[in-house]
This record gives structure tokens, C-alpha cells and sequence, in this order.
């Protein structure tokens, strides 16, 4: 399947990485734009955009006149990015027909999984909320872990860890890497944290833990 766009329109370059590094992570393609005017013409060139990631204050055009051109022609779904907490600006956005509305400074994770319930809303996204592997059965939307038909209680990160083990099985995963998408965009913690939670996660997977193996002086590796 074609990877979906997103477009990301913020005059800030370091905001807009931030958010396409995100975005990249989970598989979308993603175009940028600095302001207004360059996102109308990147969208009506582009003509398949699933989704539009749009700034409020910027130069040339704002996001709300942005939002009225892209509005005039395309339902395409539009999440409006503000530093202001205005309810009038929320209100107003609403009246334009934007789908979601978040205040600045926000978490690039709750922004992503705004994105992906607004596509899974409009049918461009399948969601795969239940993943089963080994024996292993696991359900993202009711955070819910299953080994022969017994549940498994994890805490948040735990549950979090082997989401991503599962999901990435048979890949060889740098303790960076799962530091970088487990835990935190700008987190840099001792690697150690990671072995303390594969540690537990194992002690409560019990003879299952055996799918998480070490990769000596890498990381770790989820095989079945």
C-alpha cells in the first residue's frame, strides 16, 4: 500500500521537523511548507494529500485564510496548530470545518495519534488494534495483553515495549532506536532504563519472555 501524505505547514523549520520526524517513524510520506501561500500551491500540485497539519500565525497568508482555500474546494481533513488557547480561534476553526484544533506546545505523540484516529475516522487508514504473535495476543485499543486466553498486567511502558517489539518483529533494534520511539523524541537515557524494562517485561511474559532475545552489545530482537 502507498504510503498516505501529510502535509505540514509551519513558518517554524525546527517545529516542522519535529513533527515530520514523527510522522516518518510511522510510515506517512511527508511534504512541508513554510507559510499560507505555499501550502495552497503544494496542495492543489500534489492533489492526493490525505491530511493537513496547519499553523495558524504565518507570514504571506495565515492558516485560517490557508484553511478557507483548501476549505473552498477539499474536504480533505485539516488540524489547526495554535500557540493561543483562544476558545474564539477554536471556535472559529470549527466554523471552517477543521477536524481537530491543538494548542501549542504539544506532545509530537498525542499529535500522531490525533492523525491516525482522524484517518482511521475517514476510512484512509485500517487499523490493526490487535496483533498476535507466539502465542501472544495483543489489543491496542483496550491496552489489553492475552497469553492463552490469560491477561497480562503491564504498566504503560511495558505495554508500550512490546507494541513495539511485536510490531517489528525479526528486526534487530538498537537500544537508541527503542529509546527514540518508545520512550521519548529528545529523551537521552541510559541505555540501562531500556534493560530494566525488558527485564520485567520478560519476568511477566514468563515462557514467552524467550521471544525478546539479546543481541549482544546492540539491543534486542522480537522472534518467534
Amino acid at each position: 500500500m502507498d504510503r498516505l501524505k501529510i502535509l505540514v505547514v509551519d513558518d517554524e523549520s525546527r517545529m516542522r521537523k519535529l513533527v515530520r520526524d514523527f510522522l516518518v517513524k510511522q510510515n506517512y510520506e511527508v511534504l512541508e511548507a513554510a507559510n499560507g501561500e505555499e501550502a495552497v500551491d503544494v496542495f492543489f500540485e500534489q492533489k492526493d494529500i490525505a491530511l493537513v497539519i496547519l499553523d495558524v500565525m504565518m507570514p504571506k497568508m495565515d492558516g485560517w485564510q490557508a484553511c478557507r482555500e483548501i476549505r473552498s474546494y477539499s474536504k480533505t481533513p485539516i488540524i489547526m496548530l495554535t500557540a493561543k488557547g483562544d476558545e474564539r480561534d477554536e471556535l472559529q476553526g470549527f466554523e471552517l470545518g477543521v477536524d481537530e484544533y491543538i494548542t501549542k506546545p504539544f506532545s509530537p505523540k498525542i499529535l500522531v495519534a490525533r492523525v491516525e484516529a482522524i484517518l482511521r475516522r475517514t476510512n484512509l487508514l485500517v487499523s490493526e488494534d490487535v496483533i498476535s504473535a507466539g502465542g501472544i495476543e495483543l489489543n491496542k485499543a483496550a491496552h489489553q495483553v492475552r497469553i492463552h486466553g490469560e491477561d497480562v498486567e503491564l504498566s504503560y511502558k511495558e505495554f508500550e515495549l512490546l507494541t513495539y517489539f511485536m510490531e517489528n518483529q525479526g528486526i534487530a533494534l538498537s537500544r537508541e532506536k527503542i529509546l527514540n520511539n518508545v520512550w521519548n523524541y529528545d529523551y537521552f537515557g541510559d541505555a540501562r532504563t531500556i534493560d530494566t524494562h525488558v527485564k520485567k517485561l520478560r519476568n511477566k511474559l514468563g515462557e514467552k519472555g524467550e521471544l525478546i532475545k539479546t543481541i549482544w552489545g546492540m539491543g534486542y530482537k522480537f522472534e518467534v
